[in-house]
């Protein structure tokens, strides 16, 4: 198997990102016109084929999302493009706005038609600022060229794209608090039901989706569906970007085949451990991903082995580090993360991260109480079962997964 291939990425170093006919020289907005040619429920059986799921953390099935999105009925409905990629360790997205900004707004008028839409929204996270000159370029340059506005090439279509900065909150990463913020909101997120995908951004039936995942659905248009599902595994079809950094000699965004074992990525596409130290540890999918032991390294990289081992695919980031970092300090850094970016509208990720904090920091100085292990565990728990959005569900992963891995770092003193 190749350790790295070039379907999402073909793109990438082939034209000119700030020069919208560099990008047609190219074949750029062929996907497009394709589309346009087909049915909606054409597309969706397309994207489906591809057995894609999002790629923005959650792995919700695309052409499953998709034909829910297509059958809500309403007059203005509305598709996000989430860049907000707050995610610690995770930079594919930027990777991607950087070298192919056009494949990511013919996926966006691709996802439009399909579902029925009439805007699209780009939201970039703050820290984003280059990106979004990059990206606000481009989509001026599509629209001065007939393929943004009304009556898109003739068909009839008409769809607009608006482009909005985030402000830095990482809890904005998720759906509904990212349209809150749109909306001029304070950055919390919405009960459910409704369903974005029923009243979402102004009300509006909504579709959100990563920046991956439609520039995958671009790339599908354009080139068909066997290149891509001629990559990865039976139940991990395709390939995906992955963020590596950390403790590698040689960190930076990929994309890969599904099926890759984590020693591959590691040893052979990251070049392994620097200055000859030993893999302790990884981190899968940003701050909210479990951690996995040097053991579970010969782990395949697909959605369903990584279950098996309590990991997830998350986003596509990928940290690692080597015996140079003691796992507590680890979960302690992982926990002053998110004490700074939990929106506070939920008592068990507000006061449960808080008291966690506290139990972590005796355990940091050697100094935990009889009953601290089984006190955190319980909160961790009750966050995971009862918080109101998914950075509560899983701002404890890390700690959680630290207990089952690593049992010796909880150990207290006198047992």
């Amino acid at each position: 198997m190749e350790k790295t291939v070039s379907f999402i990425t073909q793109n990438f170093g082939k034209y000119d990102p700030t020069s919208i006919d560099s990008y047609l020289d190219i074949g750029g907005f062929s996907g497009l016109k394709k589309a346009l040619g087909m049915s909606s429920d054409g597309i969706i059986e397309l994207v489906r084929s591809t057995g894609m799921k999002g790629r923005g953390g959650a792995a919700y099935d695309t052409g499953r999302k998709w034909s829910q999105a297509a059958s809500v009925k309403g007059d203005k409905k509305v598709v996000i493009c989430n860049a907000d990629e707050g995610e610690p360790c995770t930079f594919k997205d930027r990777a991607i706005m950087e070298n192919d900004p056009f494949a990511l707004i013919e996926g966006i008028l691709i996802a439009g038609y399909t579902v029925g839409a009439q805007d699209g929204y780009i939201y970039i996270r703050e820290e984003y600022r280059h990106l979004q000159k990059i990206v606000s370029a481009a989509v001026k340059q599509a629209k001065d060229r007939g393929y943004l506005g009304q009556n898109i090439l003739g068909t009839g279509f008409n769809f607009e794209i608006h482009m909005y900065s985030g402000a830095g909150a990482y809890v904005c990463g998720e759906g509904s608090t990212l349209i809150e913020s749109i909306e001029g909101k304070s950055g919390r997120p919405r009960i459910k039901p409704p369903f974005i995908k029923e009243c979402g951004l102004f009300q509006r039936p909504t579709l959100v989706n990563n920046v991956e995942t439609l520039v995958v659905a671009t790339m599908v248009l354009t080139h068909g569906v066997e290149g891509y599902v001629c990559h990865g595994t039976e139940r991990s079809i395709g390939t995906k970007l992955i963020s590596l950094a950390g403790n590698v000699n040689k960190p930076g965004s990929y994309e890969i085949p599904f099926g890759l074992t984590l020693r591959e990525i590691i040893y052979d596409i990251g070049g392994g451990i620097p200055q000859g130290h030993e893999l302790q540890f990884f981190q899968l999918g940003g701050a909210s991903g479990s951690i996995g032991s040097a053991s579970l390294v010969d782990t395949p990289y697909t959605y369903e082995d990584l279950s098996k081992v309590g990991l997830t695919v998350g986003s596509g980031g990928i940290l690692v580090v080597d015996d140079r970092t003691r796992v507590i300090d680890f979960v302690q850094s992982i926990q002053d993360f998110f004490i700074h970016e939990s929106c506070g509208k939920c008592t068990p990720c507000r006061e449960g991260n808080r008291q966690i904090d506290k139990i972590i920091g005796r355990f940091v100085v050697g100094a935990p109480r009889p009953d601290d292990l089984q006190t955190a565990e319980r909160f961790a728990n009750i966050m995971s079962n009862c918080a109101f959005c998914g950075l509560g569900e899983t701002a404890q992963s890390v700690l959680l997964s630290a207990i089952r891995q690593f049992p010796e770092a909880f150990e207290v003193q006198g047992r």
